[in-house]
């Protein structure tokens, strides 16, 4: 058995017994033992869902910085794994303008849109919080000399 596999089952055994004697706030500190098992397996999913049953048991014992603690491990992983998706859909739309294709790029942010919502105001959020990566800068600078090279051939035109 994995090591990660016989810590959760030895926790889990400890949490009905810890019921069992009424003791809520040992079960609300393996509760949280549990969540970081799953942090240390990078399961941020099944971390949240733990921590979150920590910071309960620890609010209702009024372990009110314990609950905190844990409330900001719940917060922290949520934003992390929403951030992960507006980054995919972020690459996908820089990928998107460097085709200079302006229908494609159109096309592509209503996709996005439609499997995110709020991809445009998440977009808008990511982008304040968070400096370009060098691929992105480089792309994105692509783009910027594209425009600006298409906009001095539309003035030549005129």
């Amino acid at each position: 058995m994995s090591r990660f596999l016989d810590s959760l089952y030895h926790a889990w055994k400890s949490l009905d017994l810890f019921v069992d004697i009424g003791r809520l706030n040992m079960r609300a500190r393996y509760y949280k033992e549990i969540a970081e098992l799953y942090e240390q397996e990078q399961n941020l999913e099944q971390a949240i869902v733990y921590y979150d049953k920590a910071a309960d048991l620890f609010q209702s014992e009024d372990m009110t910085t314990s609950a905190y603690q844990c409330k900001q491990k719940v917060a922290q992983y949520a934003a992390q794994l929403e951030q992960e998706k507006s980054k995919h859909l972020l690459n996908a739309g820089i990928c998107q303008l460097c085709k200079n294709d302006i229908v494609a790029i159109n096309n592509a942010l209503g996709q996005y849109q439609d499997l995110d919502p709020t991809f445009s105001g998440t977009l808008k959020d990511f982008d304040s919080m968070t400096q370009p990566d060098a691929w992105k800068t480089t792309l994105l600078l692509r783009v910027k000399e594209a425009l600006k090279a298409k906009e001095l051939q539309e003035d030549d035109l005129t």
